[in-house]
């Protein structure tokens, strides 16, 4: 038996882009940065905040919903899986690249009241059905 699922509390650091593939597949990516808190040791030494980020691929409904809704300082909960590859750049030089394959995601930052309706989260479909 195996698990490959990753849950993320973090603040989103740009917009999503979002492209669009053959047949209207819709595709968002940003980054997500997660922060452990400092903290004083016993010694007192400090030992500063440390600051992850994290590449976050969404597909089709949740790439719609991210399009819509998510913006730079948000902050999101991401439920997915870890995905790794590798690829060329323009110097030949081979990269990596992780990645978080959200399957779920939940907007954590309130939203103002506007004409009298509170604009709240909306609740995503949970999603298995990225091509992969």
């Amino acid at each position: 038996m195996s698990l490959n699922k990753v849950q993320l509390i973090g603040n989103v650091g740009k917009d999503p882009e979002v492209r669009y593939l053959d047949q209207g597949v819709a595709v968002a990516t940003f980054t997500l940065a997660t922060t452990e808190r400092g903290y004083t040791l016993a010694n007192g030494t400090q030992v500063p905040d440390r600051t992850e980020w994290h590449n976050i691929v969404l597909w089709r409904r949740l790439a719609e919903v991210a399009e819509k809704y998510v913006r730079k300082g948000d902050k999101l909960y991401i439920e997915g899986k870890i995905r790794s590859r590798s690829y060329d750049d323009q110097n030949g030089v081979k990269r990596y690249v992780v990645e978080i394959f959200g399957d779920n995601m939940e907007m954590l930052t309130p939203r103002p009241v506007q004409q009298g309706n509170v604009q709240s989260s909306i609740p995503p479909q949970p999603t298995n059905d990225h091509p992969f």
